[in-house]
């Protein structure tokens, strides 16, 4: 098993590691130094969004594609921005009124994509795999904005680098994870690089949103939220994917914001300087009332800035390679 890396280490402390993955597809396939690697490059690029001229020269002379199979907000104008501060050339691309909506295959229209001379491609896709099978078959960089229910890796970094920025650390912190676990890429990927960081996980819902074979990943369990709140340092409460629900898995939403929902009351029990995040869309009064969302122990805002130095690190670092 790999050495957890430091999470409050910086690459200055010793030999910097040398990136050398022309993809990122998935915190999975990622060592503990190289995550800690990429939230470093991102803490130096933090600063580009406090300048009067936000850009960097990095990235001048590449072209960055984004093609997003399903919608999307802050991932898809958080990557057009963190390229085009570096100074990259964008276009981007939606699959209905592309030929995909024609027939084509999304390998082939990557590869035509390709031949017009784009150096990566960001690409979020409704099918599992779908960026691990691009990358076997283009030469061009891809990056993962999330594929199916499979993983999210920028969002868990961004959600990381948060953790790390607010709590100074992410070793032995105890994380909730809240929601629908069983169709969120975004749980995945934040179970494996907190884990690899060596902080606990539990993941909290009702059973039919919480799939047993999860705790292989080497988080916990709890079907009760209240038995949780207070012994956790970080709480990140997801929502519901109504579009992925493939049936009544809950009794109603009203019994689910009873049971799972987090408020000023529930609030209350936590530590006092309990993070409370949330990736979005936000389905207010839901899993989460505005009174907290928008409460001092909410960094949800926070994760969203974040978002832009962590997209700035991945897309430079894959450049390099």
């Amino acid at each position: 098993m790999a050495k957890k890396a430091s999470s409050s280490s910086r690459a200055t402390d010793g030999p910097r590691l040398v990136w050398t993955r022309k993809d990122l597809l998935g915190l999975d396939d990622l060592g503990p130094e190289e995550i800690v690697h990429i939230l470093d490059t991102a803490e130096s690029f933090k600063e580009v969004s406090t300048r009067s001229i936000k850009k960097v020269p990095l990235l001048r002379g590449k072209v960055v594609a984004l093609l997003f199979f399903e919608a999307s907000t802050r991932t898809r104008m958080s990557f057009e921005l963190a390229a085009s501060r570096l100074s990259a050339d964008t276009v981007q691309f939606t699959s209905s009124g592309s030929s995909v909506a024609k027939g084509e295959t999304t390998l082939d229209t990557v590869r035509n994509i390709e031949a017009m001379g784009v150096d990566i491609f960001v690409i979020r896709h409704h099918q599992s795999g779908a960026c691990h099978m691009l990358s076997r078959n283009v030469k061009a960089s891809i990056v993962n904005a999330g594929d199916g229910q499979h993983e999210h890796p920028t969002q868990a970094l961004l959600d990381i680098f948060t953790i790390r920025q607010r709590l100074k650390r992410v070793e032995g912190l105890k994380v909730a994870i809240v929601g629908d676990i069983a169709h969120s890429r975004v749980a995945r990927s934040n179970i494996l690089g907190l884990k690899k960081l060596g902080a606990e996980v539990v993941v909290v819902g009702p059973p039919t949103l919480v799939p047993a074979t999860i705790e292989k990943m080497g988080c916990t369990i709890s079907h009760n939220l209240d038995d949780v709140l207070g012994h956790v340092d970080v709480i990140n409460m997801l929502r519901i994917q109504f579009e992925r629900l493939g049936g009544n898995l809950f009794p109603s939403i009203r019994e689910y914001s009873r049971l799972y929902g987090m408020n000023a009351q529930r609030l209350e029990q936590c530590k006092p300087n309990v993070l409370i995040m949330h990736p979005g869309p936000i389905n207010r009064g839901v899993e989460i009332t505005s009174e907290v969302a928008d409460g001092p122990n909410s960094c949800i805002l926070q994760q969203v800035t974040n978002g832009l130095a962590i997209r700035m690190a991945v897309l430079y670092l894959v450049s390099q390679v």
